[in-house]
């Protein structure tokens, strides 16, 4: 296998949804600036990012998206208030957040699917491999997903995306992959991809979540791929097509056994809260025998 060169890794978070599922919250505000306890959900992908060694971020947006780039600014009127106020524990968590990483934001236009939101990042990306990152998952920082997923990439050459075992009931709610195995203990050679599958037609109960490491060659295969379901150009169908191509390098997944919040819909973003809630040494210790409290209640 043929492996690539150590260069930077850049990292593009899609971010020009329309937050349907979340109205009326997100008639004025992006779905990814709704707090998952006391930070936006985007924020958490962002610091993910960043501790893998990712300085160079594109977020792309949508119109009523400006939230989010004012939140990764500096407020200097708000920093100096909490400052001399002297507290420090707000203006250290308030600054982190401007400090994080290079973060440069591009328009989508329209929301039409997540190959052409990729598609986009285009001309900031340049010849650079990048990693795409989705704030709907959100991955606990414990368990580091993504640095795995860069070294297969720098290892291999290939596409690598990340998969995880799925009650085979729910395996209509993802894209499901085909897998061969490899050898290596949680690496997988993905053959085949099939999105929101039936049951009984899944190829496995491997499914797709929110990050991929691509090479620039994807931009290739996006421009010329047709809209598929809902008039959208999907990002399955160029994997679909690189995993199908017998001399390149192909694609592998990352097979993540980790923690996982999926903040998607309204019931996991809940629960979401209160997993991360619960596992913090400030609301923990107070919040978990409340939850037992209520639940013995109901």
């Amino acid at each position: 296998m043929q492996g690539m060169p150590h260069t930077p890794i850049k990292a593009v978070i899609p971010a020009a949804g329309l937050g349907t599922r979340f109205l009326p919250a997100t008639k004025a505000m992006p779905k990814e600036m709704l707090p998952v306890v006391d930070k936006p959900a985007i924020q958490y992908v962002v610091e993910e990012a960043a501790q893998a060694g990712i300085d160079d971020i594109l977020v792309i947006i949508g119109r009523n998206k400006n939230a989010i780039s004012n939140h990764f600014d500096s407020v200097p009127e708000l920093e100096e208030k909490l400052k001399d106020k002297g507290d420090d524990d707000r203006l250290r968590r308030v600054v982190a957040s401007s400090d994080l990483a290079d973060i440069h934001f591009v328009r989508q236009g329209e929301p039409k699917g997540l190959g052409h939101a990729v598609l986009r990042a285009k001309a900031h990306v340049g010849d650079a491999s990048f990693a795409v990152m989705l704030g709907d998952d959100l991955i606990d920082e414990r368990d580091p997903l993504l640095t795995t997923m860069i070294d297969e990439h720098r290892r291999t050459g290939a596409t690598v995306i990340a998969l995880m075992e799925v009650d085979p009931a729910h395996i209509h709610m993802y894209g499901a992959a085909a897998v061969e195995e490899t050898g290596t203990e949680g690496i997988v050679k993905v053959t085949g991809l099939v999105e929101k599958p039936k049951r009984e037609d899944a190829p496995s109960n491997l499914a797709v979540i929110g990050r991929y490491v691509l090479s620039p060659n994807v931009f290739e295969i996006l421009e010329r791929t047709e809209p598929g379901k809902g008039g959208e150009i999907q990002l399955t169908d160029a994997l679909q097509e690189l995993a199908a191509d017998t001399e390149g390098p192909g694609v592998y997944g990352v097979v993540f056994r980790g923690r996982r919040y999926d903040t998607g819909d309204r019931l996991d973003y809940i629960k979401a809260i209160v997993q991360l809630a619960s596992d913090r040494d400030d609301l923990g210790p107070e919040l978990r025998p409340w939850l037992q409290e209520f639940a013995a209640g109901l």
